[in-house]
Formats: C-alpha cells, structure tokens, sequence
C-alpha cells in the first residue's frame, strides 16, 4: 500500500496567525513528509479578506492550493487575483453571473499533478460554502454533482490519465451541515474537512465508505482569544448588540499563537483514507 499524506489547515487569522503558519508549516511538512498542503486563507488580511502579498506568503510558506469563503471578497482588489492565479479558491457554488458582462470572479476549484518521491500525484481541491446560518448560495451538494459530470466530460473512459485524489473544503456554520456533505461524499472524496467557525472539533474520523472527514479544523492565529479576534471587542458585540467592526486578537505572550488542522492519510491505489488526526 502506497500512503500519501495530506495537510490541510483551518483559517489563517491575520498578522498573528501568518507569523505561526511562517515558522511552523514548513516543519509540519518535513516532519510527517506531506505531498500536498491545502491552507484557508480567507482572514488573513486583517482577519478580512487577502491580498496578494499575504496570498504569495501563504504558498512561500508550503501551501500548494488556498482556499478560502465567504469572507474572500471583503477586499475588492484581489478579486483580480482570483482570475488570474490559478492556486486561490472561493466556494464553488457561488452563483454564476453575466450581469453588465461581469461574471463572478475566481474559481471553486482545481485540479493539479504533483510530482513527489511516490510519482506524479493527480490531485483535486474542490472548496464549497454552505448555507444554513449563512448567506444563501446554490446547493453546496448539487454543485458537487456538476463537477464530477465536468470531470466525466474532461476524461471519458479509457483515458489514461488516473482519477484525481479529492480535498474537500467545506466552509460552513452548521454542523449537521457539514456531517451531511461528508456522508453525502463519503467513498467519493478522499476528505471532507470544515473550516469557518475557528473553533477546532474532536470528532475527527474516517466515514464507512472512506472518506476521512472533521467538522471544523479550528484556526491558525492567537488562541488566547475569541475566534481569533480581541475578546473585548467580541464581548461588547455579543453585550451590546452593537457590530463593532472585530479586530484581530494580539498574542499577550509567547506560545499563545498555534496552527491548527489535521493530517490525513490516503491509500494512493484506492483513494480512501486510511486515517485522519489533528494538528494543534
């Protein structure tokens, strides 16, 4: 059995969370000999949005793919981004729009080969946003159906070139959500893991069909914090009522800054996962 190993990292949160994500990926990929890293970077800017200079920070730092969520468009500037570099992200059940000859900008999803030690890997990093709790977009399971008929089209049988290994990003508030993408994809991805709520769940595992899967795999940012942001602020919203524009949390200390996601190891014959643990 051919084991591949796959890191994917929960939001990167501002200042604070580039730095830790600077000095600690590049390790975490030597350390467990990743093949290929997914990060979300869509709070790096600020705890709002990206840019390009903390995009190519991002991917200098090990990441081959970013993705990101609801919160990618806060800064209007890098929507040309998202044309343009291929390696950038958003939910690919956006709905599509030719409006005044615009259509949405960026991709949902990519598919890349990517040499390592074990061969040339055909990879797929597919990011969906949900919809309980949050804005309304197309059906986060629809959309996924479409792609898998884009990829049937792409390579028709007898093609030689070899299924792609499928990441899944699934940015979404709720959980039963998220638990039933996974189980709706379960033995057709390699790994559903749930990002956007900042807050790392234990309840990672791999499903019945193969798929490993956790709700969300926290963040990587200040943790002596809420969500990443400065708990006084935070309080004064939930307090007050009041949306006081959140600004992200300052680490009071050395050590109050972690990265956090999962490690998950994939059967490279099969495509099934043959196990998932988290980083924290």
């Amino acid at each position: 059995m051919q084991i591949l190993r796959v890191i994917m990292i929960g939001d990167v949160v501002g200042d604070p969370g580039l730095d830790v994500l600077e000095r600690r990926l590049p390790e975490l990929i030597k350390e467990n000999s990743a093949d290929f890293t997914v990060v979300n970077g869509e709070n790096a800017a600020g705890g709002f949005g990206l840019t390009p200079e903390l995009l190519e920070r991002i991917l200098k730092a090990g990441a081959d793919v970013v993705t990101s969520g609801n919160h990618i468009w806060e800064k209007r500037e890098f929507w040309p981004v998202m044309d343009t570099e291929k390696r950038i992200l958003r939910p690919m059940n956006y709905p599509q729009t030719t409006i005044a000859k615009q259509k949405t900008a960026g991709r949902g999803w990519i598919q890349l080969e990517k040499p390592s030690t074990k061969g040339t890997i055909n990879w797929l990093v597919v990011n969906l946003q949900g919809r309980e709790l949050m804005t309304p977009l197309d059906c986060p399971f629809r959309t996924f159906d479409t792609l898998e008929t884009i990829l049937k089209e792409q390579n028709p049988e007898g093609n030689p070139i070899s299924p792609p290994i499928i990441l899944v990003d699934f940015h979404a508030e709720s959980s039963r959500e998220k638990e039933s993408l996974a189980y709706y994809l379960d033995g057709r991805v390699s790994v559903v893991a749930g990002t956007h709520t900042h807050v790392q769940t234990t309840d990672e595992r791999v499903l019945p069909k193969g798929t490993a899967y956790i709700t969300d795999m926290g963040m990587t940012g200040v943790t002596d914090s809420i969500i990443g942001m400065d708990p006084k602020i935070c309080l004064d919203r939930a307090r007050n009522q009041v949306l006081y524009r959140m600004e992200v949390a300052a680490p009071q200390s050395e050590g109050k800054t972690a990265v956090q996601g999962i490690i998950a190891e994939i059967d490279a014959e099969t495509r099934k996962a043959v196990s998932i643990k988290r980083i924290n």
